[in-house]
């Protein structure tokens, strides 16, 4: 195994906190306590991936099909699930976002994405803005690595 330089593996340590900041940021503004951080991330992955058994997105998110089970029991609660037969296999439920959840989960979205906005504007000068903007690029690659 290669030795890691020294400023590349400080450079990765701040990488990894900064973004850790800003995703506990926008998960603490998107939601005014309605949902719980499960929940909310189980909204925004049927809202980007489709519809899902409840065994692939307890997968997808790390979690036991238990838990799973409540955390949808807790959406579905608030009107935000629909659940339907997989028509390749009729022995598998679908999950997927009723009309509610998507239009839950768009909110969700433009609220993080108007607050960070707002942020952007209000914390930060033009130059520092068009600093970031030159470094997405490069956070998209190494988010694809």
């Amino acid at each position: 195994m290669t030795r890691v330089p020294n400023d590349a593996a400080r450079l990765a340590g701040a990488v990894r906190a900064v973004v850790g900041q800003l995703h506990r940021r926008l998960r603490q503004v998107d939601n005014a306590g309605v949902l719980t951080p499960s929940q909310s991330a189980v909204l925004a992955r049927l809202h980007r991936d489709g519809p899902a058994t409840q065994a692939q997105l307890a997968a997808a998110e790390h979690v036991r099909q238990q838990s799973m089970a409540a955390t949808l029991g807790a959406l579905d609660e608030l009107g935000y699930l629909s659940r339907t037969r997989d028509p390749r296999d009729g022995r598998r439920v679908l999950v997927a976002l009723s009309d509610l959840g998507e239009k839950t989960a768009r909110g969700v979205h433009q609220h993080r994405e108007e607050w960070l906005a707002r942020a952007l504007t209000d914390d930060l000068t033009a130059e520092e803005r068009r600093k970031i903007d030159e470094a997405l690029p490069l956070l998209a690659k190494l988010a694809q690595r």
